[in-house]
């Protein structure tokens, strides 16, 4: 028997107008449902699961939260395990060769770690340079607070970025205490390794990035982060910051450029700020996606939106730009699908530098006071008060500053402000919390500022 030809039925019908309507509705229906799916994505929340920190004054969070309650300072005198201070300092500001500051930020016994729990020998140990042992630490910690064992995430596209300078302890000797240098001085030292070191170890195959953009290396640590989860490259992320003092070669070229405060204090936003003081310390914490989160998990905070920009051409290149302080932290809020009258809380860059307050203080009030009513003013404040001026640590400190005050619904006292800078503009509705301030609102939503000094800027919108 012959199959059925065409001839046999005819020519086949052409589609009618109704089926072609209907397939382009389809069509048209499956293209919105793909593109609200994209914007979703681009504007999903990040959940902050776990977090640990190691900063002046307090190991782990738990302390880190008294010692910001209490309104103590962490800033001491130079520990003399550092180096011999009695002969660099000098306090005639700017005498060559020497710094005129006596006081720090400073944790205590940075090199020292268990080194066989992380699979190293005695000798790599000793050329690693203490930022890579305290990140793998902190981190390590950071997991076990999200109640996540270490070792389940090997293989898994678990992302690492990590805000990092340089490196103090190349600067010693790449030898380290043996002073020889061998094989191991190139990965000990090599500042890309303080975020590979940590997904080597783990068996992390999510992307795996070391961030310098100076003093807002972590805050741009955390977008990266972020865009990364919502982009799908990967399904967890490690996010951290570090900063160690060990070598006197950067303390003599800043004051060499007059940035450090002599009188040994952030004295942000006081008519006595007269530069910054120096901090080191550690900060991780452990993102992942709103829509991953289980119940299983604890959520410290979520992020709503980051963003990221550059002063450009400034009147000077460490000189800040308010212009782009103000456009970054815009588009900050419009990434977050937030208002500016809903921050209720910033945690300002506020080095306690005469050039950069006035300028950061503008831009604050410029984009987020705009028809803000006197009974609900922008509480600003600044953890470098507490334990100095982390650098590249400088964003993790206050994001888990941040992260605990939206907990805690408290927001911790603001130190060293007793006379308000006469060149800012204070007639704005906003309030510097100089004592501990009840953050009640079943709303809470705060915004974080980190400034490099090279011009790079970040924001980022947390809430509760």
């Amino acid at each position: 028997m012959r199959a059925p030809s065409e001839s046999d039925h005819g020519p086949a019908a052409p589609p009618g107008r109704e089926d072609v309507v209907r397939r382009a509705l389809i069509e048209l229906k499956t293209a919105k449902a793909e593109v609200a799916e994209l914007r979703r994505r681009q504007r999903e929340p990040i959940a902050v699961v776990g977090m640990s920190c190691r900063f002046p004054g307090a190991t782990g969070t738990d302390e880190f939260w008294n010692l910001l309650t209490n309104g103590r300072s962490a800033i001491r005198e130079i520990p003399n395990d550092r180096w011999d201070n009695d002969t660099l300092y000098s306090p005639t500001i700017g005498q060559p060769g020497h710094i005129y500051t006596r006081h720090g930020g400073f944790i205590d016994h940075p090199g020292h770690f268990d080194h066989t729990l992380f699979g190293l020998s005695p000798r790599e140990a000793t050329t690693m340079d203490p930022q890579q042992t305290l990140i793998l630490e902190t981190a390590w910690e950071a997991l076990e607070t999200a109640a996540i064992a270490p070792d389940t995430l090997r293989n898994t596209p678990t992302g690492v970025y990590i805000g990092v300078g340089g490196s103090d302890y190349e600067r010693l000797g790449a030898g380290g205490a043996a002073g020889v240098v061998d094989g191991y001085a190139a990965t000990g030292c090599a500042v890309n390794f303080v975020a590979n070191r940590l997904s080597f170890t783990l068996g992390l195959t999510g992307p795996s990035v070391a961030v310098d953009t100076a003093c807002s290396s972590s805050l741009v640590a955390l977008h990266l982060a972020v865009q990364s989860l919502r982009a799908g490259e990967c399904d967890l992320a490690l996010v951290g910051g570090v900063n160690l003092l060990l070598s006197p070669d950067v303390w003599i070229a800043l004051c060499g450029a007059r940035m450090l405060s002599a009188n040994g204090a952030c004295r942000t936003f006081d008519a006595a700020a007269d530069g910054y003081v120096r901090g080191e310390g550690c900060g991780v914490v452990v993102l992942k996606r709103q829509s991953d989160v289980t119940g299983d998990d604890t959520v410290l905070g979520v992020v709503r939106g980051t963003a990221v920009n550059q002063d450009g051409r400034s009147s000077g290149i460490t000189v800040p730009n308010s212009a782009a302080q103000q456009q970054v932290i815009r588009r900050a809020l419009e990434t977050a699908g937030v208002a500016p009258h809903e921050v209720g809380y910033v945690e300002a860059h506020g080095t306690g530098t005469p050039l950069g307050d006035p300028i950061e203080i503008r831009a604050l009030t410029t984009t987020l006071t705009h028809h803000r009513p006197p009974t609900n003013p922008l509480h600003i404040a600044s953890v470098k008060t507490n334990i100095g001026h982390l650098e590249a640590a400088a964003g993790i400190a206050g994001l888990i500053k941040t992260l605990l005050t939206l907990h805690h619904q408290l927001i911790p006292p603001h130190l060293n402000l007793h006379t308000p800078n006469p060149t800012i503009t204070w007639n704005h509705p906003i309030h510097i919390p100089t004592h501990p301030t009840p953050w009640t609102q079943p709303h809470r939503i705060a915004g974080i500022s980190s400034f490099g000094f090279g011009g790079t800027n970040a924001h980022a919108i947390l809430e509760n």
